[in-house]
């Protein structure tokens, strides 16, 4: 990663990534290899790095019987922050997040994009380096969806933060400057959204039918043209797709019951480099 980069982990639940988040945030030894932020070695400089990092977990670390502003003082005291300075620095966390009117509500009566913020603002209390967020944007609706990554963004911008998120979610995807794609524990793509994109290579023609590998193989046999079955979907890759519409309607008359045509997405990076889909090996569907 880069300095100031928000950089996406990409992968369906169980392909790795929280393990390796695990790693990342000195919680777990990796059996293999090594990994460093900011120069100190997960295993060998755990403090070092705890130091520079903020982490907002998957599930809420807040005490739901505590108020909003007695979190942010337990946080920091974990950093050594004390007196005016751990107030100041409450409120400028609070406002960054516009949590300002409820610092002194409980917990327990806030919404789940509101205990998001607050977690938010919790992991960037000591401004680290770099902040950790583990599936962020999981089980909020749009609009916390949208102010979460605002926050993100906006820290960025200011301070030079550098974030590290792990998603399933391609809206998510979609947000980060570079993706890192694993499945199964593996890497199977890395670069930018938009260059990712463009490596599928034309358009994608995506067709409904009740034989899906028989009119796969018939559409290479009769008009040489590859065709991949996923998930009862016949996918053609092809530019100018929309011109060889007409010409697999009229091949095979009947035997197509519906087609949709357009630009290749983040899922079908996934597809073509993994043969399946995100939410093959997903316990959640997609939002």
């Amino acid at each position: 990663m880069e300095r100031g980069e928000i950089f996406g982990l990409l992968g369906p639940n169980g392909g790795g990534k929280t393990t390796l988040f695990r790693i990342l945030t000195t919680l777990l030894h990796p059996s293999d290899g090594r990994a460093s932020i900011a120069g100190h070695d997960v295993v060998r400089s755990p403090d070092e790095v705890r130091r520079r990092i903020g982490v907002v977990f998957q599930a809420p670390s807040l005490d739901a019987k505590l108020s909003v502003r007695e979190n942010m003082v337990h946080q920091g005291h974990l950093h050594g922050l004390h007196g005016e300075g751990l107030e100041s620095r409450i409120d400028e966390m609070l406002g960054r997040v516009g949590m300002t009117d409820r610092a002194d509500d409980m917990v327990e009566t806030l919404s789940g994009g509101m205990r998001r913020r607050v977690d938010l603002a919790k992991g960037l209390m000591h401004r680290p380096d770099l902040v950790l967020l583990d599936e962020p944007t999981t089980g909020l609706d749009p609009g916390a969806r949208r102010d979460l990554w605002s926050y993100v963004s906006s820290a960025r911008d200011r301070d030079g933060l550098s974030a590290l998120i792990t998603t399933h979610l391609m809206g998510d995807a979609e947000r980060c400057d570079r993706l890192l794609i694993i499945d199964r524990g593996r890497i199977v793509a890395l670069g930018t959204p938009d260059a990712l994109r463009d490596g599928v290579g034309g358009d994608v023609i995506a067709a409904q039918t009740a034989d899906p590998a028989g009119l796969a193989s018939d559409i290479q046999a009769k008009l040489g043209q590859s065709a991949q079955v996923v998930d009862d979907t016949v996918r053609i890759r092809r530019p100018r797709a929309h011109e060889f519409v007409p010409t697999l309607f009229e091949a095979f008359p009947g035997r197509i019951d519906a087609l949709s045509v357009g630009k290749p997405t983040l899922e079908d990076v996934f597809i073509q480099h993994t043969g399946h889909r995100l939410w093959e090996e997903s316990d959640e569907s997609p939002t």
